[in-house]
């Protein structure tokens, strides 16, 4: 099963889906198929036909009349459907009978995978497809059947076992993930627009739904390397929006010299044991002074006096300037108020020490903003913010020496965009980019592409 998407060990999988933060003041992702919608004609395999698997098969169904109307304009030829068919599998039942490629039904137990021995996808109706729908709604099974399905696109296009094996190094598994993804969130795009007949997938529940792809990231630390390496978060979301922003043919031209990969593997005993985390105290006393240097220069490149920007421990959620969450640049005093006693802390346990860099960042981005006579409030003022805090991760990721990023740390700045707009917000705490989709996508255009593309 060379192209299982859904790669973790089953318990590990399942214990990041139950640590995974929820959405402040969200309501539950909404169900995604169309009331009106036509009967799915897709026939699924094995199945009680409960409500797993008739949401499976309407997605499949849309899914493929997508790839029969696009294979032909995106690769010059005609799709062909999967000879071999869907799959559901009971592995609660120790009678079920095993899938194509497996041997026994317990071998898909918290997976979905297309076999491209056998041209044909399953997935684990039991303990997989439920959890998805149950933590993150009905569009992350979208997602990840839209990404098997990506899978069988690859092969209808020459990338097989036998090709990976020849050569491996242009077809490195993260990479195939990737394109699998992309494709994925070609598909999506395609929903969000309406053009699908029997779906429906609105900015709320792609927020949810990604929140699946990020719990299917690689152990923090794998090497891109690794024969089994399917991305990180940052990359898995990353291929995802460019998919849903660029398209099929984007997708289909991915190659190891178009693709830069974040994911890394830990360099040093102590980055392996901390688990890429810095103690709370030691990430303020180690990014502050960095995050000024780095604006000093932006500012300084472009001719302007940077004021030395204060940080400044705050005992709770900073007031200098409306709700801004809890850090803040405040315009009056040029400083930026930290909250180094409630909820910030509380994130950076929680999500990781980057989750903290990431919207002290913004903060920051805020003054350089001010420095260059530039507005900071507004959509727009937010939107800039979140890539300038991009431009800023991206040369830390760069550096060969100092202060620079561990593996994970990227994760953790999507993991926090999507799960809080603190960091989208203008100086007066208003007007956030929205929805958490948009604030990644911002935030990545800075890491690829710099201050420029910022607007400085």
């Amino acid at each position: 099963m060379r192209h299982r998407s859904i790669a973790l060990i089953v318990a590990t999988a399942l214990l990041a889906v139950g640590c995974t933060a929820e959405i402040p003041g969200r309501p539950r992702a909404a169900k995604v198929v169309k009331k009106d919608a036509s009967s799915a004609t897709v026939q699924v395999r094995g199945s009680d036909n409960g409500p797993i698997d008739k949401l499976a098969a309407t997605a499949l169904t849309d899914i493929e009349e997508f790839w029969k109307d696009s294979f032909q304009e995106t690769f010059n030829k005609p799709w062909k459907p999967l000879s071999g068919g869907y799959f559901s599998v009971d592995t609660a039942d120790s009678t079920a009978k095993p899938p194509p490629c497996t041997q026994k039904a317990a071998d898909v137990e918290g997976n979905a995978f297309y076999c491209p021995a056998a041209d044909a996808i399953a997935w684990d109706r039991a303990s997989l497809l439920p959890v998805l729908q149950d933590r993150f709604g009905d569009a992350a099974v979208v997602v990840v059947l839209a990404h098997e399905i990506g899978h069988a696109v690859q092969n209808r296009m020459g990338i097989t076992p036998e090709a990976e094996r020849r050569e491996p190094d242009k077809y490195p598994t993260i990479l195939t993930e990737a394109q699998a993804d992309c494709f994925a969130g070609s598909f999506v795009r395609y929903v969000s627009d309406g053009k699908s007949p029997r779906l429906d997938i609105n900015a709320d529940a792609l927020d949810k739904a990604l929140g699946a792809l990020i719990t299917f990231r690689d152990p923090v630390g794998t090497s891109p390397e690794d024969e089994q390496a399917h991305g990180s978060a940052f990359d898995r979301v990353a291929a995802f929006q460019d998919g849903y922003e660029q398209g099929n043919k984007f997708c289909g031209a991915m190659s190891v010299q178009n693709r830069q990969f974040t994911q890394r593997a830990f360099t040093s005993t102590k980055d392996r044991a901390n688990g890429g985390n810095l103690p709370f105290s030691d990430m303020l006393e180690n990014v502050t002074p960095d995050l000024d240097g780095y604006f000093k220069g932006l500012a300084t490149a472009a001719g302007k006096q940077w004021p030395a920007v204060r940080a400044e421990a705050a005992q709770s959620e900073p007031t200098c300037s409306g709700d801004q969450g809890p850090v803040a640049y405040c315009p009056d005093s040029k400083s930026i108020q930290i909250d180094t006693k409630d909820e910030l802390p509380a994130l950076h346990k929680e999500l990781g020490d980057y989750a903290t860099g990431t919207l002290i960042a913004t903060r920051y981005a805020m003054a350089e903003l001010a420095v260059q006579g530039k507005g900071t409030e507004g959509e727009a003022a937010s939107a800039a913010a979140l890539c300038l805090a991009g431009a800023y991760t991206g040369a830390v990721f760069q550096r060969q020496d100092g202060f620079g990023l561990s593996p994970g740390d990227f994760d953790e700045a999507v993991t926090v965009l999507l799960q809080f707009d603190y960091a989208a917000r203008d100086s007066k705490g208003r007007d956030p980019v929205d929805p958490g989709f948009a604030r990644v996508a911002r935030f990545r255009e800075g890491v690829f592409e710099g201050p420029k593309k910022c607007g400085l």
